[in-house]
């Protein structure tokens, strides 16, 4: 699907996110809060346009991994990324 290989994932620490672009607009996300050694996942979400296309959970994936870089642990406050954490538990061992 082109427009998950397009997708560009950045971490905006001001605004607490993780913001997926598609040609310069964001089109999903991911926010968090900030806690001693970790991040609260609290809220995933994705315009209605690009829903279904898997770009929530590039998002995820790139929040997951850049929290685990920088040492930090990953709260799952959020219902998409506890389930995404459930199907992916393997790859995830011991990192979330």
């Amino acid at each position: 699907m082109a427009a998950v290989d397009d997708l560009v994932v950045t971490h905006d620490e001001q605004a607490h996110r993780w913001e997926g672009r598609l040609a310069g607009r964001v089109v999903a996300l991911v926010d968090y809060v900030p806690q001693d050694g970790a991040v609260a996942l609290v809220h995933t979400e994705v315009v209605p346009e690009h829903e279904h296309q898997g770009l929530a959970t590039r998002v995820v994936e790139a929040a997951l991994a850049d929290a685990r870089a920088r040492g930090l642990g990953v709260v799952p406050a959020c219902s998409f990324v506890r389930l995404h954490l459930r199907r992916h538990a393997g790859e995830h061992a011991g990192g979330a």
